[in-house]
């Protein structure tokens, strides 16, 4: 009886906590009332999903009971965004479609809570992966670059790093799949490494705003977010051919990817060659080629209790330099990589799992990072590897998001680092040995109601670096002196959103964050590339606060977002050049800090004007200025620029599907206000042009692409091209083939 007692006890309580229920219902033509099957029923907070059935039908089943946002989609119609309350009986859920106008609103979740984009308090732009792909650029930042407010340092296409309303390198953070990426990206010339395939979706946000990433993030976090599981009973593959003109440049992806009832899975690969770029002026840019591999799997449970993920992906880049030993030294224009360039590879093991204690959703995950950069030279010389650094990262992090009622939402958490750096047998010990340890704890709380959504969040950051006494290179280098720094604040965020009507709302958001000087900023002391640089261990740390204001308009035939910033920096850390020299004649740089301000703003005009349905009109803007409180300007502040685009659609043609045809141009005017020992920028302006199609091939659709960028060869320089100094240009006309296969396996 006892025993009979407690089993009754058990299976009621993993009924309240475990229970799970299903969501069921059809989804149709709102016109005609036909089904739409194959229709995508999707939860993006816990990533499962379904699809129609030939009759408009679906069922989904295993879903934590309380509040969760739904998307349902189709090919040709608007996406539809619900709010259900799963229960402890079956939901019902009959949705009818539009014929899709305008892109509608998405469901993000890089934001404090996974949400409507149209209900967050932070805008966050988002790029699909059609999108990504169809940018006329052998660079993956120069696609992420087309946001405005984005931009891109370069040292040719192969070295990019991001810029979010004018600050880069340790001031934002690259995520991926949610894990901070952590690769030296201390230096502009140490590029992210980024398996392009399985990519989904990029989501960006711009400014302090978001507590959940780290100290990192003050200027902006970019989330390179993975495809959506194939509903259950499929199993999928695709292969994407690129070619790039310009480089020459194959580059190809394939991957298959599957679902059944409890298992999830895919496998693909990547692999791309590019021979030197050419200039507007038909000049071959000596060791600008680069080559990428990668290998990325992935494998997955989904049970009534939780998801449990588990991702894995390897990738070796070769970039070629661009410096003056190798500008003098290469004469060829082979894709091989035989004198300076960077060697990198990037391993990454990452456990995603999310667990359902009734209507409370905890997120763990647990990562494990290894970089390995490696700086070749030249063979004559008598070290070839100048520098071998190895970088050694665990991440993790726990979290618990709880509705409290109809309006009230909590999230707290905690998260955590280890790091460490080791050199390996190299002359040159660009930064230290090194062990570094961070702990974070957050808690965020939402007010949301039809009109107002409120956010508020503290998020606390404990940082330590130790130092043990070394060499500072190897054979026959001095001995550098031993350094622990702690570092600890909080950081803050306070925003709103406002519905001034059904297409009309509001942003406003004031957040501080703050970042501790990293290892590079507080110990580097010797040669980096073509100069000789060095830290300062007295640095402090670096807190930014910024204010935000937006405003969103939705219709059925436009979308216009305007925004403005400004942000105040105490203690901004910035690599800065001198007048000073080594014996050897490098140029010594030093690390020092300033107060500065960052201000500016970015618009985005989109109209499908009616009845011409078939056309699209795109325009954006965006604009920032860094200064220094010594009344001089900061370094890398990108111009600003304007695009405008001009697209016309085809639903259906014969055989053709969803067939486009694009035009525009990217104005970039003067930058007149260079930092101290930058020189001023000409302005210039690019036309690019696009067409594409999907081919019906039995039941599957067959896509191909061309896309043109600098179609009229012009020459010019971008202001943040490091290679500006020494007097070379940007890429000249470059077109892109883009073919992809899908191939449905089990459907």
């Amino acid at each position: 009886m006892k025993r009979g007692l407690i089993t009754l006890l058990f299976a009621m309580v993993s009924f309240v906590l475990f229970g799970q229920d299903m969501l069921t219902g059809r989804v149709y033509d709102k016109q005609t009332g036909t089904p739409l099957p194959g229709a995508n029923i999707y939860f993006p907070a816990i990533e499962r999903g379904v699809v129609t059935d030939s009759d408009g039908n679906f069922t989904i089943n295993r879903l934590p009971k309380g509040e969760q946002l739904v998307t349902i989609s189709f090919v040709g119609y608007t996406t539809k965004i619900v709010k259900v309350n799963i229960g402890v009986k079956t939901t019902v859920l009959n949705v009818a479609l539009s014929p899709e106008v305008i892109q509608g609103e998405e469901v993000v979740i890089s934001g404090n809570f996974a949400g409507r984009q149209h209900v967050n308090t932070v805008k966050i732009n988002t790029l699909e992966r059609k999108s990504l792909q169809n940018v006329a650029s052998p660079s993956f930042i120069k696609a992420i670059a087309s946001i405005p407010g984005v931009d891109m340092i370069s040292k040719g296409p192969g070295v990019g790093t991001p810029v979010i309303r004018g600050l880069s390198t340790s001031n934002i953070l690259f995520l991926n799949n949610g894990i901070p990426m952590e690769n030296f990206q201390f230096s502009e010339n140490h590029p992210y490494m980024i398996d392009e395939s399985n990519i989904g979706r990029v989501e960006v946000i711009k400014g302090p705003a978001s507590l959940l990433y780290g100290s990192g993030a003050v200027g902006g976090i970019i989330n390179v977010i993975p495809q959506k599981q194939l509903p259950p009973g499929t199993i999928r593959g695709k292969a994407v051919f690129k070619y790039y003109s310009n480089t020459n440049g194959p580059d190809g992806t394939i991957g298959i990817r599957g679902t059944n009832k409890d298992l999830v899975w895919g496998l693909s690969g990547h692999a791309a060659s590019n021979k030197d770029y050419v200039d507007g002026n038909g000049n071959r840019v000596a060791n600008s080629r680069f080559s990428t591999n990668s290998v990325k799997a992935n494998i997955g449970l989904l049970k009534e209790r939780g998801s449990f993920k588990l991702f894995g992906e390897y990738s070796t880049n070769k970039l070629g330099l661009t410096v003056p030993p190798a500008i003098q030294s290469v004469t060829d224009n082979e894709r091989k990589n035989s004198v300076w360039y960077q060697d990198l590879s990037n391993l990454l093991v990452h456990s995603k799992n999310n667990l359902y204690f009734g209507d409370v959703i905890t997120n763990i995950d647990v990562a494990w990072q290894q970089n390995h950069r490696r700086l070749q030279t030249d063979p004559a010389l008598p070290y070839f590897t100048a520098v071998d650094m190895l970088l050694n990262t665990l991440l993790y992090s726990v979290r618990s998001t709880i509705p409290a009622g109809s309006s009230y939402k909590f999230s707290v958490g905690a998260q955590g680092m280890w790091q460490n750096n080791k050199n390996n047998v190299a002359p040159d010990h660009v930064l230290p040995d090194a062990t570094i340890n961070e702990v974070s704890a957050f808690a965020l709380g939402q007010y949301q109601t039809e009109k107002i959504n409120i956010e508020t969040g503290l998020r606390y950051t404990y940082y330590h670096l130790f130092v043990p006494e070394q060499p500072k290179g190897w054979p026959d280098k001095p001995l550098m002196g031993s350094l622990a720094k702690q570092y600890s604040n909080v950081s803050f965020s306070l925003g709103a959103t406002y519905h001034l009507s059904e297409q009309l709302l509001i942003r406003a958001n004031i957040a501080s964050a703050f970042r501790s000087p990293n290892l590079a900023e507080l110990t580097q002391d010797g040669v980096h590339a073509t100069r000789y640089e060095k830290g300062n261990p007295d640095l402090k740390t670096q807190r930014n606060t910024e204010g935000d204001l937006g405003l969103h308009l939705h219709t059925v035939h436009a979308t216009v977002d305007v925004s403005g910033f400004y942000n105040y920096v105490n203690n901004y850390i910035y690599l800065s050049p001198s007048t000073d020299t080594t014996e050897s004649g490098l140029p010594i740089y030093y690390y020092q800090q300033n107060k500065a301000v960052l201000f500016g703003g970015e618009a985005k005009v989109h109209v499908h004007p009616h009845p011409a349905h078939w056309l699209h009109l795109m325009a954006d803007w965006s604009y920032v200025v860094g200064k220094k409180a010594d009344g001089g300007f900061l370094p890398f502040i990108p111009a600003q620029k304007f695009r405008f685009e001009i697209k016309v659609e085809k639903q259906t043609w014969s055989v053709f599907r969803n067939s486009y045809f694009k035009m525009g141009t990217n104005i970039a005017l003067a930058q007149n206000k260079p930092a101290q020992f930058e020189t001023p920028t000409d302005g210039y302006w690019l036309l690019d042009a696009g067409i594409g199609t999907n081919i019906e091939v039995g039941k599957q659709l067959i896509s191909l692409s061309i896309n043109g960028n600098n179609l009229l060869n012009k020459v010019y320089q971008d202001h943040l091209s490091t290679l500006k100094p020494l007097g070379i240009y940007d890429m000249g006309r470059n077109v892109t083939l883009v073919l992809t296969i899908p191939i449905g396996i089990k459907n």
